[in-house]
């Protein structure tokens, strides 16, 4: 895979796809889904004695706790980042939401990071930072740097990094200032 400008899974020649996953993830959506559930057990069969309001705040606490915490860990399982002719696409989790596109006619060139971990962005998920710029980070390892135009950076894990990068470049190079259209 790594000698071929596109993943193997592409059903199209111009296109590049890779994704990056964390099963740690899967733990944490877990642990949400174990709160959502006391909540609901809390709701349908407590014997709770000391009054509606406790049981109503225990409810409700432990049904948003369990939902923020299932989906936000949901949305973050895996990453999976496209590269055609014309952009990137970011998508994240099961149903791709965040997403984010960026033009090629927007970025100067893409790094490769052999060492993206989450602590170095303050954790797993969509990241902002204003001294590093932005990032997905989904896992520790390996990931892409995009420098923009606009001087920030975006950086993605994903696997097989070095392959995006060289894909990347090479779908950049006609577009360098003075190169020949």
């Amino acid at each position: 895979m790594r000698d071929h400008p596109r993943d193997a899974r592409s059903p199209h020649p111009d296109v590049w796809t890779g994704r990056a996953t964390n099963r740690v993830q899967w733990l944490l959506a877990l642990l949400g889904a174990a709160c959502l559930a006391l909540g609901i057990e809390l709701a349908v069969d407590s014997p709770w004695t000391n009054g509606i309001a406790p049981l109503v705040m225990a409810v409700v606490g432990c049904i948003a706790a369990g939902l923020l915490v299932l989906f936000g860990t949901l949305a973050f399982v895996h990453v999976a980042l496209r590269v055609d002719q014309e952009c990137l696409e970011i998508r994240c989790g099961h149903i791709g939401v965040p997403r984010r596109r960026i033009p090629l006619s927007q970025v100067i060139g893409a790094d490769f990071a052999p060492h993206v971990t989450p602590r170095h962005w303050g954790g797993w998920g969509y990241r902002w930072r204003p001294e590093k710029g932005t990032a997905v980070v989904v896992r520790r390892g390996e990931g892409v740097i995009l420098r923009l135009w606009d001087g920030h950076t975006f950086t993605v894990t994903v696997d097989d990094a070095e392959s995006a990068v060289r894909v990347i470049r090479d779908r950049l190079r006609p577009r360098t200032p003075g190169a020949a259209h």
